[in-house]
């Protein structure tokens, strides 16, 4: 779907009328493409903290290049500032020091990053600066402007060598429009260490993955991107769709299922097929719920089967399938459990009582199975927002544009975008990545 507005702003007469009118001004996104570099350009570390010495090494292992002191002629790609070292308030002024001179040295569509430690594990003084880096994180993304993103990253003590993963998304194109966000790292029992990743190119290879709703839009893009990373992949989806489905995978040289995900025995046909069916993979590596519908109506006005069939598809199902999966052990160790929740989940949104009921209770799976699972498998969840789709096309025209300008970066997000955030989390490399709720949203202005 054409942004039509965002194609006028970048004309001559466009620029003019921002500056004069204050207008929104959305920078096309670089995104990832197979093949490329994970980062083009110089990424700058700073801090005195107890990643400080490591950082260096681990983006030598990503191939990026890297500096420690600031070139007065220098541009930068990236932005890394360890704050683990800031232990009171009274040191939080290193963030003004280190990000403040260098915003007007920034390459388009650049990355800052905050690394903390959890405040949650520690206390006094430590635990208020610590807690304090969300607020500057979450504003320093609405200031950076030009297409660029902040993430704050808390890693744990002891979680240090899982953060590879981590930072080889967020300093990339691939989390073009992820901004704002707080990602917790090693912060769960059991879940300290990254896994092993042989070609960060290609950090899937060998791992078979499951995707319900995989035969369009954003179900089609987890597809492709997990594919373009080496998985196998099955696609599930209803027996409606089996055409679109089948030619996908195809294309993609994997495997099929269509079925109805809220039929009574789904589950167990699920995991006979991935364990000893015609499949015959003897098993998954990863599984993405994102199989989901919409049956919208205020409350006054919505019947029974439009609350249910929501609450079915979009929730139970997940729920039934992944305890079923983890009961039969067809999810192999290091394997990777990722839902497909959504802004509404966080903030509401009118006339979606139910699709925001089943989407919180998304992040409520989340919250239940962290702790619980075992043989370093992972449990996390995508929020996405404004993502431009079929759906999002039928929107009414006012409503759409509200929807895209209301982020800080005032356009629609892409269903590669949620598709790049699940491959970050069904990364071997993403270990100690567990128990987290992702918005893929541009950093909107709802639902903080």
């Amino acid at each position: 779907m054409t942004d039509r507005y965002q194609g006028f702003v970048q004309s001559s007469l466009g620029q003019l009328l921002v500056k004069t009118l204050g207008l929104p001004d959305p920078v096309p996104l670089k995104r990832y493409a197979a093949g490329e570099p994970l980062v083009t350009g110089t990424v700058l570390t700073g801090g005195s903290g107890r990643l400080a010495e490591s950082l260096p090494g681990l983006l030598d292992e990503l191939d990026v290049t890297h500096a420690q002191t600031a070139d007065p002629e220098a541009r930068y790609r990236a932005l890394v500032l360890d704050a683990t070292g800031l232990t009171d308030s009274s040191r939080l002024g290193a963030l003004r020091d280190f990000f403040g001179p260098l915003m007007r040295r920034l390459e388009t569509c650049p990355r800052l990053v905050v690394i903390g430690t959890p405040p949650e594990s520690v206390g006094g003084s430590e635990r208020v600066a610590q807690r304090a880096l969300e607020g500057f994180t979450r504003s320093l993304g609405k200031e950076v402007g030009r297409g660029g993103t902040a993430q704050l990253v808390y890693v744990a003590e002891g979680a240090e060598g899982g953060l590879l993963s981590t930072l080889a998304f967020v300093l990339s194109p691939k989390s073009a429009y992820v901004s704002g966000q707080v990602v917790r790292i090693g912060t769960t029992s059991g879940h300290a260490e990254g896994g092993e990743v042989a070609d960060w190119l290609k950090p899937l290879e060998g791992k078979v993955a499951l995707v319900t709703g995989a035969s369009r839009g954003i179900g089609e893009q987890i597809a492709r991107v997990l594919h373009r990373d080496g998985a196998t992949i099955i696609g599930v989806d209803v027996p409606q769709a089996a055409d679109s489905l089948v030619k996908l995978t195809n294309e993609l040289d994997g495997d099929y299922l269509a079925l109805d995900i809220t039929a009574k025995d789904a589950p167990q046909r699920i995991a006979h097929q991935v364990l000893r069916g015609d499949l015959g993979h003897g098993g998954v590596d990863i599984v993405v719920h994102n199989a989901g519908i919409t049956r919208d109506k205020l409350l006054a006005n919505m019947a029974e089967d439009r609350w249910e069939s929501v609450i079915g598809v979009n929730l139970t199902a997940p729920e039934r399938i992944t305890r079923e999966l983890l009961d039969q052990k067809a999810i192999r160790a290091n394997g990777r459990i990722i839902g497909v929740a959504s802004i509404a989940g966080i903030a509401g949104n009118l006339g979606q009582t139910n699709y925001a009921t089943s989407k919180a209770g998304v992040i409520g799976l989340v919250d239940s199975l962290k702790d619980d699972v075992s043989d370093g498998i992972t449990v996390n969840a995508v929020a996405p927002g404004f993502i431009e789709t079929q759906m999002t096309a039928a929107v009414p025209f006012a409503t759409r544009e509200v929807g895209r300008r209301l982020n800080a970066m005032s356009q629609g997000g892409l269903p590669v975008d949620v598709a790049e955030t699940i491959a970050w989390f069904a990364s071997p490399g993403s270990t100690a990545v567990n128990g987290n709720v992702v918005r893929v949203c541009g950093q909107m202005m709802l639902g903080a």
